[in-house]
């Protein structure tokens, strides 16, 4: 369980998953799909960041190990509790792959969800934490999707500039 809920595991996972899908593909369109859901997972990790940001400048919710007599299994975070940023990153990033690779996305969505489990069961979220982390990850990547969508030269631009130079 203490590998779950390091920050380290499940993140190494996620962010190697994203290399992984960047260079993956058997031909020319499958790879453009998966860079296309690389870019859109970027474009909503940073948007969830933003959003958990905002929301922590605003409201404040004390965690839970602070709240009850928990002994706590990992250091004491001193950010808000609510939302959840591993939960909005992490989802995030499932949700974005998901819409462009279905199989690859359940992965993901599995490792988002042990990683927020161990979380609530370290003491250092409470459930409703992790799925206003989850719900606002999920919009984070759909904005970012639509996003994409709305400025689409610029993502194909910079997968064409990034095969011209050997790095897709």
């Amino acid at each position: 369980m203490a590998i779950a809920i390091s920050d380290y595991c499940i993140p190494v996972i996620l962010a190697l998953t994203l290399f992984y899908l960047w260079f993956a593909g058997t031909n020319n369109k499958e790879r453009y799909t998966f860079q296309r859901a690389v870019l859109s997972a970027i474009v909503s990790l940073g948007l969830a960041n933003l959003f958990v940001l905002v929301i922590n400048d605003y409201y404040y919710r004390e965690r839970p190990f602070l709240a009850h007599d928990i002994t706590l299994l990992f250091y004491a975070p001193t950010d808000s509790s609510f939302p959840a940023n591993p939960a909005a990153l992490s989802f995030a990033l499932a949700f974005s792959i998901w819409l462009k690779v279905k199989i690859t996305g359940r992965y993901l969505f599995v490792f988002s969800a042990i990683w927020c489990i161990s979380r609530i069961y370290a003491g250092i979220f409470f459930p409703s934490d992790i799925v206003g982390g989850a719900v606002l990850g999920i919009t984070a990547s759909l904005t970012g999707s639509y996003l994409l969508k709305i400025l689409d030269p610029i993502p194909h631009l910079i997968i064409r500039v990034a095969r011209v130079l050997h790095l897709a």
